[in-house]
């Protein structure tokens, strides 16, 4: 299987060099789109919803931390990899907390870039096995409304997890966009916006019911293991902060 990347860096030398150690460091992984600013990056990264991420912590206009942040809130699943000039490693290092896979000093070792790739792949491959269970060859014999149904009942179900799209849709020789478009066609919405709207609604419901319960727990009980994110999305869903929110209830 292939695994798709989007490069972010904003010197065209070392973006080069770097698709160039990407395709030696492992074949399995394919450079379907590179960019030379945050904002290109960010339009990239909607269009192809690669499996993984590069990119520069310092970019024209948008740098390496928003991008990542935006990206978080409509493809939880993507992994990234931050790279930096020394100057800026302590502050690439304070991306971790943002689940970064893993940061690279520039410019970028290619035998950690190998170690780097290699730890991702085995991720995907333990998630592509533990979904193997439920979206399998056999299912492709189910109607596309089938489908979606399954697809459905599996979010339901796992909600609070990391559900990676693309290995679904590769278990089922689907492509990730025509999984969309059936789940679209049935239930008016991407799987991803789901995923978000069943968060939200269980985060609405703990905020209101378990005021035994922090916002912090709470926001890790429906899968968002950094407080000011999960704040940051709920805010955008509903219109209030977390705490706000619970207020309401009193």
């Amino acid at each position: 299987m292939k695994y798709t990347i989007v490069v972010a860096e904003d010197e065209e030398l070392l973006l080069n060099n770097l698709i160039t150690k990407i395709q030696k460091a492992d074949p399995d992984f394919e450079v379907a789109g590179k960019a030379q600013t945050g904002s290109q990056a960010y339009e990239l990264i909607e269009k192809l919803e690669p499996d993984v991420v590069i990119t520069d912590i310092r970019m024209p206009v948008m740098d390496g931390i928003t991008l990542l942040t935006k990206v978080r809130e409509q493809f939880p699943i993507t992994k990234f990899i931050i790279t930096s000039g020394y100057s800026d490693f302590e502050y690439a290092r304070s991306a971790i907390n943002l689940k970064v896979s893993d940061y690279l000093l520039k410019p970028v070792d290619p035998d950690e870039l190998k170690n780097v790739l290699l730890k991702i792949k085995k991720e995907f491959q333990i998630t592509k096995a533990n979904y193997e269970e439920v979206f399998n060859l056999g299912t492709t014999r189910m109607t596309p409304a089938q489908i979606a149904d399954l697809l459905k009942d599996f979010l339901v179900e796992n909600y609070a997890q990391d559900i990676n799209l693309n290995l679904i849709a590769n278990n089922l020789n689907y492509s990730p966009s025509y999984l969309t478009k059936i789940f679209c066609q049935v239930y008016d919405c991407t799987p991803s916006k789901y995923i978000i709207n069943l968060r939200m609604s269980h985060a609405q419901k703990m905020l209101l019911h378990n005021p035994e319960l922090s916002i912090r727990q709470i926001g890790e009980m429906v899968g968002y293991h950094d407080q000011g994110y999960f704040s940051r999305i709920f805010k955008k869903q509903t219109g209030k902060s977390p705490f706000e929110y619970r207020g309401m209830s009193e």
